[in-house]
């Protein structure tokens, strides 16, 4: 049987940002890349925060109450970042997506690395391939 574990279907190519990069720099990178936010790690690959599309429009709306510079990526990020385990089950974090409404977790190892990303498409494929393999469903015109 096909594993529904979250190390099975978690993207390993992530962009991410430390926390010392620019807002400006890191909004860049949403905008270039089309993502809604970038994990934050430090300089051993540490998960230390999430900056969302939300951090950063904060982040620019203050700038221009303030008159202030935007500052950097620590400023605003979100911190501690809810996170999975890569060997929790699929079904598991789609309940959590469900009742917390986020994009995406980070996976962290249990060492606090981070080691992936699982986002609600990536549960959303692993349900339907598993279900698509199974005598569960009927698929039209089969």
């Amino acid at each position: 049987m096909k594993s529904l574990k979250v190390r099975d279907h978690m993207a390993t190519r992530l962009i991410t940002v430390q926390p010392h990069t620019n807002v400006v720099e890191a909004m860049g990178l949403l905008l270039e890349n089309g993502i809604s936010g970038v994990p934050v790690v430090n300089d051993n690959a540490q998960l230390v925060g999430v900056l969302s599309e939300v951090d950063a429009m904060q982040a620019v709306m203050q700038d221009s109450y303030y008159d202030e510079s935007v500052g950097i990526v620590a400023d605003v990020m979100t911190s501690p970042a809810e996170t999975v385990d890569p060997n929790e089950d699929i079904y598991s974090v789609a309940e959590r997506f469900i009742a917390e409404r986020r994009r995406r977790y980070p996976v962290v190892n249990e060492s606090g690395a981070l080691v992936g990303q699982i986002s609600r498409r990536d549960a959303l494929r692993a349900a339907h391939s598993f279900l698509m393999h199974t005598d569960k469903v009927e698929v039209e015109g089969a």
